[in-house]
């Protein structure tokens, strides 16, 4: 059967929490103006992370400068940046009480440092508000800008993540205003920083991609210094967006996630409904746990 026309598989299901915590937590980033991923880019497990006081703050605005052929976040022209932002962002992880704060964004070509000094200045107010929280960020490319890089890794998160998405013959189709080898240099550059932080990176599987390539790309984010890869499944936004090639079995993701780990991945989350940031604080926690044995 056709994927284009296929239903999901049950295992795609998941369970759309309505109740009061999920609401209040859709009220609560709504009256600080913020942006979650969970709602800009269609997450399939927003139900889950809201009715379980989570969420992934996407900072730099709701609006993205790029127009990659998997991602439902909107595209066009970008609004200011909101001085307010980083504080709001940080009042809302306190309110919380987060343990694990994950921040992304929409990338911003039109920012001189890609908005790497609010990335900066979101962490520093996180840890006012949340001194103990682990700090995750998942960034854009910013064109590869070492000052870029060098303005977030100063500010020592905790995680510091940029995703592949895709293996590199389908990066030009899937990515067309990205590189494959640049964001395999970002990651490296993290891994090599003085004050290194844990180095992670997240694949998409289901767009036509082989065993083979899959093999060569966890081969290349181990070599970059990978210390955590997420492999989940790609879901089509709308018919506007790259087709689903594959919906890829559960049993398929364990083998998978038995290949990373063989490459030498150290901590490989893989599954279905497996998203960069989704339940991204108990992996810091088994990591952490795993350096006190």
């Amino acid at each position: 059967m056709n994927p284009m026309t296929q239903k999901k598989p049950v295992w795609l299901k998941q369970h759309v929490c309505n109740d009061e915590t999920y609401n209040q937590v859709r009220e609560m980033v709504k009256d600080l103006r913020l942006h979650t991923v969970c709602e800009s880019a269609d997450c399939p497990n927003i139900g889950e992370c809201f009715g379980h006081k989570t969420a992934t703050f996407l900072i730099l605005g709701g609006t993205c400068t790029r127009a990659c052929r998997y991602c439902a976040v909107h595209k066009g022209q970008p609004e200011p940046l909101s001085p307010d932002e980083p504080r709001h962002l940080a009042m809302a992880a306190a309110h919380l009480k987060l343990k694990h704060v994950v921040i992304t964004s929409v990338t911003r070509d039109d920012l001189p440092d890609g908005g790497a000094g609010q990335f900066a200045a979101c962490i520093r107010e996180v840890r006012k508000f949340l001194p103990q929280a682990t700090i995750e960020i998942l960034i854009p490319d910013f064109k590869g800008q070492q000052s870029a890089l060098d303005t977030v890794l100063r500010s020592h998160p905790t995680v510091f993540n940029h995703n592949i998405e895709t293996v590199a013959r389908l990066f030009p189709t899937v990515r067309p205003i990205g590189s494959y080898d640049l964001s395999l240099q970002v990651l490296q550059y993290a891994s090599r920083y003085a004050v290194r932080p844990l180095v992670k990176s997240g694949i998409m599987v289901g767009l036509g991609e082989t065993e083979d390539d899959l093999i060569q790309t966890f081969t290349d984010l181990k070599q970059a210094g990978c210390d955590i890869v997420t492999i989940g499944q790609y879901l089509r936004p709308s018919k506007f967006h790259l087709p689903v090639a594959e919906y890829v079995t559960p049993e398929k993701f364990a083998y998978y996630k038995t290949l990373a780990e063989k490459i030498g991945i150290a901590h490989v989350v893989s599954g279905p409904l497996v998203r960069s940031s989704y339940r991204a604080g108990l992996a810091i926690e088994e990591i952490e746990k795993s350096k006190k044995l």
